[in-house]
């Protein structure tokens, strides 16, 4: 049977195997699916595939329980939207929703068991005042009250500090871009919004071209410095990129030059080979060859990412690790701060969250 971390991989891709799994096994899967914050998606692909009523009782509970708040949140989430929107709408600007949001609005596979804690909007920058003053007019405010922080957010990053709804909680990330201003990809935003696709023609959202949602959602993977929920975001890609491939025509070769058009071959590579490798994503050989043609990254640093990633894009949860596993995460950590931001201002940044984490941490131990 499957080593405890590749269960929870071949569970989502072959669940017809999760009716020989013994209990220790499903305790197994159990705790990495919701370590990885999969145990809703692994709930959905179970009951699609006719697997979930095999399930043992005491793990099936869990799996029901993760798919009840899955199918809150879905609801939660089209509620929170009207909200905005009614907030939004009168500016007459565009609104173009990202990630999890954009999977539900547009009623995406990807959506299905997807699991998210706040709304990621982009909107164009010059617009980014106008909006921030209305959203505060209607509740949502920033928490953030550390200035240098605050500076962080507006001087060099894609997004201001995010918003706080101060009656229900829920949280909204305003993008101006899909990449902090301070990393080298050339990206022109407005490119964004050229090719948006409107849902319906009662919505006041957009969400990203078929190929933009994939870039983007490569470039957050492999522009993150934290992946905790990495092995989530590449179980999107793997969903988007299936779709996409069998709705859209002609859809590799124009995802590969899109990808080339907006300075973003390198994350879209990684996320083919990834993809391919880690979740058997049928990706066509031609595709491959196309895009590793086109990288920028050498053949010894893809042999350093690939030990980092294969580590570091399983489930945060001991089951999963090996020796190495801690130094894979710390790798990439620093890989995509350095990728984000210069050098200098790497330096300065890191140094001064560490002096503040250790500040903090003396203060806890005063208390």
């Amino acid at each position: 049977m499957n080593s405890p971390h590749d269960l929870l991989i071949q569970a989502l891709l072959h669940p017809e195997n999760t009716r020989a799994f013994s209990l220790a096994q499903w305790d197994d899967l159990l705790r990495l699916a919701r370590s990885a914050n999969l145990l809703s998606k692994l709930s959905e692909t179970l009951e699609a595939t006719d697997n979930l009523e095999s399930v043992p009782e005491r793990p099936g509970t869990h799996l029901l329980s993760a798919k009840i708040l899955s199918d809150h949140q879905q609801q939660a989430i089209q509620w929170e939207l009207a909200h905005i929107a009614s907030a939004l709408t009168p500016l007459g600007i565009p609104l173009l929703l990202l990630k999890g949001a954009a999977y539900v609005h547009a009623g995406l596979p990807a959506a299905r068991g997807r699991l998210f804690g706040d709304v990621d909007l982009l909107v164009p920058r010059a617009e980014l005042p106008r909006v921030e003053a209305t959203l505060m007019l209607q509740g949502w405010l920033t928490d953030e009250a550390d200035a240098y922080n605050q500076r962080y957010y507006r001087e060099w990053m894609h997004e201001i500090p995010p918003m706080v709804n101060q009656r229900r909680g829920t949280v909204i990330d305003i993008h101006h871009t899909i990449l902090p201003l301070t990393a080298k990809p050339n990206l022109q935003p407005e490119r964004l919004f050229e090719n948006a696709r409107v849902t319906s023609k009662e919505s006041p959202y957009q969400v990203l071209s078929p190929c933009d949602m994939v870039i983007h959602s490569a470039t957050h993977l492999f522009y993150e410095s934290e992946l905790n929920n990495g092995l989530r975001d590449l179980f999107d890609l793997d969903s988007l990129l299936r779709h996409f491939a069998s709705s859209e025509s002609n859809f590799w070769d124009m995802l590969t030059e899109r990808a080339e058009a907006l300075d973003l071959v390198d994350p879209v590579s990684h996320a083919f080979r990834y993809c391919a490798q880690i979740l058997e994503t049928p990706i066509p050989s031609d595709a491959l060859n196309k895009i590793s043609l086109k990288t920028t990254t050498p053949r010894f640093k893809t042999w350093f990412l690939d030990a980092a990633y294969k580590r570091a894009l399983r489930p945060d949860h001991t089951l999963a690790s090996d020796f190495w596993t801690p130094s894979a995460r710390f790798m990439l950590y620093l890989r995509g701060h350095a990728l984000r931001m210069p050098i200098p201002m790497l330096v300065r940044h890191l140094s001064r969250k560490a002096v503040m984490r250790l500040v903090k941490s003396d203060s806890h131990s005063f208390e």
